[in-house]
């Protein structure tokens, strides 16, 4: 594999000064994403890039030049930031607006434009960086919130490089997220990606919706098709380095009692002294998303309804502090440490307390010996995007006993049925559960943790970042899956070429789509001077015949084309005609079977606000461009699986276009009707151009010698394809001269 760039807000190692001022200190960070990410950042070749921790003066090149120096060790490339960046972007857009609007704290969220821009000015800052140090077969992946901008900046400077992207925190449902002032850079810039990983398939969901209805790009199952490429978007529920905790809880109690931590010699004096009482473990960063003052009133609640379980439990909370400079953290602190206080003032005795509150963090050691020393975890975030915690705690039960209690909001739940799953607003819900895992028996205990153990070890962490590249290796080759070729310079000369050392033309022309944008109501579409011109200079070329090929009307097309010199075929194949014919139908054709379908199609109108039916001559279309994205694409699907018992003994087919559905008569199609053009004629140069797949019948049976243009990027037969309908202009006008 080639080398991967890793790309996070901050570097795996923080760098700061010594005491003495004369040295610089590397010291490794502690956390999921630095864990995570270690067996890749190991190997591959793999270079880190972030901001390093440290802001030097602002002109003092000679210690960036030695944090440089000192990083180049650890292959990290540092981008340095300074208070201000550090102020907006970092406490200001990414954890004012980003960080409570995605966990569902609208009430916390703010909006503030000079933030929003020192947002665009880091992640900027970040692209020029990593730009400045990409190698051919690089292969990118950026982490988390802070740099939702980046890969789409990345993309925009270099479009062939691959890039991966994974969200660390939840993506909110479309009705949250369409509150960011925002969201549609900030859906552009994750688009830059080739895969968008999340830790749940709700995530997933999400952020797909959110891109049907801000940008109307069509997905297919978790394929999103953008102009000139398509992206993925998939879920990888992270895992933990299972052994690391699993071996550490072992040694930890293998230890005599000298070698124990002064944490676990306590814990077990106590435990010595009060055999009956169980330990019930919170583990959280001080956060409002946490719900630890929602925790604290339902165990007061638990003490309330369950009185006999006074003096025979012990909650061990420990909050690590997180943002304590920011106002709602204040706050939060505060309420906190009063319900802590009142709590243990209302239920406390002489020998027990009922909650045990450190307000700090513990080294890795200090954590596990309260793993391990704890009967039950409590877990009641109000919204988590996984929650490595409740997987560390069942890591170190080597024992296999102890409860894990869990909230339905956190992404690990997902993957953790076998817990026991709380809504963290449930008060009721969370002194009942408490209750079923004090008293549960130990081969239940058992039972549930061998399943949820089995399933952390085979999908550790190694394995969440193995199957993201693996996933991204795919993501990459995904091009190769299109037969299609992007229309390049050289491939345009060399069509070019063939055209003008031909002597008899034929070029078949889609109209909406490929020759003009799509509108949101078909009368709009209505053809411009620019693309009379072309059209009129094209026709007037003896050696060329101009077939426009079109779903359309041929009341319409007559209404526009009907004075011009072109051969035309209307309702995708149905009519057709030439400068020296009139108009003629392919075949006989019935059109009293409208009268059955017609109340169909009304009913679908009438469920789907925005929808229109446009009637034909021999077919009937139904219209959800105006409608809500995903409510017209599910109205769709049932239009067409109501529709299909009804056409089978009607020799009707359906077709789906681009935000339509047709009906019309079996067996007729474009490539049907080119085929009529192409009879008895001896072309030396055709060309076939069309957008949606009612024109891959004609790429279809166009002979292969022709050349076939796609317009937008999806599945085709065509040869080649280009991006949108003003790319095809610009061909069709280099002919012109010829």
């Amino acid at each position: 594999m080639n080398r991967i760039l890793i790309i996070s807000n901050r570097l795996p190692y923080n760098i700061s000064v010594s005491e003495s001022g004369n040295e610089l200190d590397v010291i490794p960070s502690v956390g999921g994403l630095a864990t995570g990410m270690k067996s890749v950042y190991e190997n591959n070749e793999s270079k880190w890039i972030g901001w390093p921790g440290i802001i030097p003066e602002k002109d003092d090149n000679e210690i960036k030049q030695a944090i440089d120096k000192k990083l180049k060790q650890f292959n990290c490339i540092p981008v340095y930031l300074n208070n201000e960046d550090i102020d907006k972007y970092y406490y200001g857009f990414s954890n004012k607006t980003i960080w409570p609007l995605f966990h569902y704290f609208t009430q916390y969220t703010k909006f503030e434009a000079d933030e929003w821009e020192a947002y665009k000015t880091v992640n900027c800052k970040f692209a020029d960086e990593i730009t400045q140090h990409l190698q051919k077969g690089d292969k990118l992946w950026i982490h988390d919130y802070h740099l939702l901008l980046l890969p789409g900046l990345i993309k925009e400077k270099m479009p062939d490089v691959t890039i991966g992207f994974f969200l660390h925190i939840p993506f909110p449902s479309f009705e949250v997220f369409r509150i960011l002032p925002w969201r549609e850079e900030i859906i552009k810039g994750m688009l830059g990606a080739d895969l968008i990983g999340f830790h749940t398939y709700d995530y997933e969901r999400h952020f797909l919706s959110s891109v049907r209805r801000l940008l109307g790009h069509e997905t297919t199952f978790n394929e999103i098709i953008l102009e000139n490429r398509t992206a993925i978007a998939d879920s990888f529920p992270m895992g933990i380095d299972y052994k690391k905790f699993e071996k550490a809880a072992i040694e930890s109690m293998q230890k005599s009692v000298k070698d124990k931590s002064k944490i676990r010699q306590e814990l077990d004096k106590y435990m010595l002294v009060n055999p009956d009482v169980k330990l019930i473990l919170s583990i959280d960063r001080l956060d409002y998303t946490k719900g630890i003052a929602n925790r604290l009133r339902a165990f007061k609640y638990f003490l309330k309804k369950y009185p006999e379980f006074k003096e025979k439990v012990t909650l061990v909370m420990l909050s690590v502090p997180s943002r304590s400079s920011v106002e709602e953290y204040k706050l939060m602190k505060s309420e906190v440490d009063e319900l802590v206080g009142h709590i243990n003032g209302k239920y406390s005795t002489i020998n027990w307390t009922p909650i045990w509150y450190f307000y700090r963090s513990l080294p890795f050691e200090n954590l596990v010996d309260l793993y391990t020393s704890s009967e039950i975890a409590l877990l009641t975030p109000i919204r988590d995007g996984m929650n490595l915690v409740a997987k560390e705690y069942l890591a170190c039960k080597v024992d296999n006993k102890g409860v894990l209690i869990l909230s339905e909001m956190a992404g690990a739940a997902k993957e953790m049925s076998e817990a026991i799953i709380v809504n963290p607003h449930n008060n009721e819900e969370i002194a009942d559960a408490i209750k079923t895992a004090l008293l549960m028996p130990e081969g239940e205990q058992i039972s549930r943790n061998k399943i949820l153990k089995k399933r952390l070890t085979r999908y550790n962490v190694d394995k969440w970042a193995n199957d993201f590249l693996s996933s991204l290796l795919k993501a990459e080759k995904t091009k190769e899956r299109y037969s299609a070729k992007k229309m390049t310079p050289k491939i345009e000369s060399a069509i070019i070429k063939k055209y003008s050392t031909a002597q008899k033309r034929i070029l078949f022309l889609d109209y909406d789509g490929t020759l003009t944008g799509f509108k949101n109501t078909p009368e709009k579409a209505r053809p411009d001077k620019e693309l009379y011109e072309i059209l009129d200079n094209l026709a007037r070329n003896k050696n060329n015949r101009v077939v426009l090929i079109s779903g359309r009307d041929k009341e319409t097309i007559v209404k526009w084309f009907g004075n011009k010199n072109y051969s035309m075929v209307t309702d995708h194949g149905i009519w057709h005609k030439t400068p020296e014919t009139k108009w003629e139908l392919i075949e006989e054709l019935q059109a009293g079977w409208k009268e059955a379908i017609k109340p169909v199609i009304e009913f679908y109108i009438d469920r789907t606000p925005g929808s229109f039916m446009e009637e034909k001559n021999f077919s009937l279309v139904w219209h959800y461009r105006q409608t809500d994205p995903e409510l017209g694409k599910k109205r769709a699907h049932e239009l067409k699986d109501e529709l299909t018992s009804l056409t089978a003994n009607l020799n009707l087919e359906i077709l789906e276009g681009n935000k339509v559905v047709e009906i019309k008569n079996s067996g007729i199609n474009k490539g049907r009707a080119a085929r009529v053009h192409l009879q008895n004629k001896a072309y030396d140069f055709i060309l076939g151009i069309g957008d949606d797949w009612t024109d891959e019948y004609l790429f279809e049976d166009l002979p292969e010698n022709a050349f076939t243009i796609k317009v937008g990027y999806s599945h085709t037969q065509a040869k080649y394809h280009v991006d949108s309908y003003i790319q095809v202009r610009g061909f069709l006008k280099k002919l012109i001269p010829i």
